[in-house]
C-alpha cells in the first residue's frame, strides 16, 4: 500500500482540483440552484461539485482493487454501485428525474454491492443489511444536504470512524473519503461557492453505507457502535420524514422543515454545521472510549444516544417552530 500521507494528499488534491473544475463547468452550463421558499440558501449557487469526490473515490477503489486481489470483486461492485448512484444524481442535477426512477437506480446499486458481499462469503443477513443501508443513507444524505458544509462535514466525521476502526483496504477507502471531503469543503464552507448536488450527496451516502455494512464482519469493535456517527442525520431525517408522512404532506418534495433547516434560518449555516459537527464529534470519542465494550453494552450505549438525539430533536423542533 502507498504511504498514508501521500494517499491522503492524492485524494485531497483530486477532490480540490475536481471541485474547482466542476464549479467552472456548472457556471458554464448554468447548473445553478436559485434561492426560494423551499431552499435554505440566499444566493444563487452552482451545484454538482460532489462529482470531484466521486472521482477521488473511484480512483481509490481502482488502486485498492489492484492492490488487494482478495477484495477485488467487492471493490468492482462498489465502483459500479457508486457510478450508478452518482450517475443518476448527475443526471438529476442537469435535468430533474422522478423520485421513483432515482430510487430504482439506488436499489440496483444496493443489489450489486450486496450480491458481491454475499459472494465473498458474508452471511445473507449482512448482505440484506447492506441493501437497507444503501437505500437509507443515500436518501438521508440527500435530504440533509441543504446548508453550507453540513453533508460533507458529517460524511468526513463518519469516514474518520471507519478509517480508524475498520481494517484492511476498506480502512484506506474511508481515509480517501475523508481526504476527498477535506478537498471539497473549502469550496462549500463557511460560504458555499458550489454545492454537492445530488451527484455528491448520493455518492457520500452510498460510500458510507458500503463502509458501515462491512463493520459486522470486521471484528475490531462491536458493530453497533458504527451507528453512532450518523445519528444526527438519521434522527433529523427519519423523524422529520415520519412527521411529514403522518401529516399527509408530499414527503418526497423539497421542504425546509428539518431541524437543521429551521435552525439555519435563525442562527446561520456556520453555527448549525458546527453544532452538528460537535454532536457527531462526541460520537467519535464515545467509539474510542467503548472500543473494548461487548456487544450488549454497545447496543445499550447506542440506544441511549439515539434516545438523547431524539429528545434533542424534539426540543429543538418545538423551540424553532
Amino acid at each position: 500500500m502507498p504511504g498514508f500521507i501521500p494517499w491522503l494528499s492524492l485524494h485531497f488534491l483530486v477532490a480540490a482540483a475536481g471541485t474547482w473544475l466542476a464549479r467552472r463547468y456548472a457556471i458554464h452550463r448554468q447548473l445553478i440552484d436559485q434561492p426560494g421558499d423551499r431552499r435554505s440558501h440566499q444566493v444563487a449557487t452552482p451545484r454538482g461539485g460532489g462529482i470531484a469526490i466521486v472521482m477521488a473515490l473511484l480512483l481509490a477503489a481502482i488502486v485498492l482493487g489492484v492492490r488487494a486481489p482478495a477484495e477485488r470483486e467487492l471493490f468492482v461492485a462498489f465502483g459500479i454501485g457508486l457510478l450508478l448512484v452518482a450517475g443518476v444524481g448527475w443526471w438529476d442535477d442537469h435535468r430533474p428525474l422522478p423520485a421513483s426512477w432515482r430510487l430504482l437506480v439506488h436499489l440496483l446499486s444496493a443489489l450489486v454491492f450486496a450480491a458481491a458481499l454475499y459472494r465473498q462469503g458474508t452471511p445473507i443477513w449482512q448482505a440484506l443489511l447492506a441493501i437497507v443501508a444503501v437505500l437509507v443513507l443515500v436518501n438521508v444524505w440527500n435530504f440533509m444536504d441543504g446548508i453550507d458544509g453540513l453533508a460533507a462535514s458529517q460524511a468526513l466525521l463518519t469516514a474518520v470512524a471507519a478509517a480508524f476502526f475498520l481494517h484492511g483496504p476498506w480502512s484506506w477507502l474511508a481515509a480517501a473519503l475523508f481526504a476527498a471531503c477535506c478537498g471539497f469543503l473549502p469550496f462549500n464552507f463557511p460560504r458555499a461557492r458550489i454545492f454537492l448536488g445530488d451527484v455528491g450527496s448520493g455518492a457520500l451516502g452510498f460510500t458510507l453505507a458500503a463502509l458501515l455494512s462491512l463493520a459486522p464482519g470486521d471484528g475490531t469493535i462491536t458493530p453497533w457502535l458504527f451507528m453512532l456517527p450518523p445519528a444526527a442525520f438519521l434522527v433529523d431525517a427519519g423523524f422529520t420524514l415520519a412527521t411529514r408522512i403522518l401529516r399527509g404532506e408530499r414527503w418526497w418534495t423539497p421542504h425546509v422543515s428539518h431541524v437543521y433547516q429551521r435552525a439555519a434560518r435563525r442562527y446561520g449555516h456556520v453555527t448549525v454545521t458546527n453544532l452538528y459537527g460537535l454532536f457527531s464529534g462526541v460520537t467519535l470519542l464515545l467509539m474510542w472510549m467503548l472500543s473494548n465494550a461487548g456487544t450488549g453494552l454497545g447496543l445499550v450505549i447506542v440506544a441511549i444516544w439515539y434516545a438523547f438525539a431524539l429528545a434533542l430533536w424534539g426540543w429543538s423542533r418545538k423551540g424553532l417552530s
